[in-house]
């Protein structure tokens, strides 16, 4: 039973650690990015199952959590008022070619990086966006003036 307490406040802590991370960052893995995962990850895994290396421990842990994430993917998908506090909601970056600072700021990105993805979707200019949206998934979607 401590395997599996120890494997849900983990899950929390993970998806807590998540949520103040913030999206972009997530969604843009630099190397350094990737072996801190890993450290986290190991550092989960000692935390969880301490010095239990038993198959029983093994799929307690796994299964505790895999269950939890099954549950806030049908919390999610059951309860519509409860979508933005799990997954977040769509923010608006550019608006008629104008760079809405407030937001840009708050999601932790300079202009050079919204440029830098304009560019990688042919956009030449800020000033050609319609509408620029940070998704939940953290990737940045833009929709040209016509």
């Amino acid at each position: 039973m401590d395997i599996v307490l120890r494997a849900a406040l983990a899950f929390g802590f993970i998806f807590f650690l998540t949520r103040v991370v913030g999206r972009r960052e997530l969604s843009s893995l630099e190397p350094f990015d990737l072996i801190m995962l890993i450290v986290l990850g190991d550092l989960v895994q000692q935390g969880v199952t301490q010095s239990d290396y038993s198959v029983t421990g093994l799929v307690l842990a796994a299964g505790t959590i895999a269950l939890m994430q099954v549950g806030v993917s049908y919390v999610n998908f059951r309860f519509k008022p409860l979508r933005s506090v799990l997954e977040g909601e769509p923010i608006v970056l550019i608006e008629d070619g104008r760079v809405l600072e407030r937001n840009v700021r708050r999601e932790r990105l300079t202009r050079q990086e919204l440029e830098e993805q304009a560019r990688l979707n042919q956009i030449v200019s800020l000033d050609d966006v319609r509408w620029a949206v940070l998704e939940t998934s953290g990737q940045i979607s833009f929709i040209p003036k016509q």
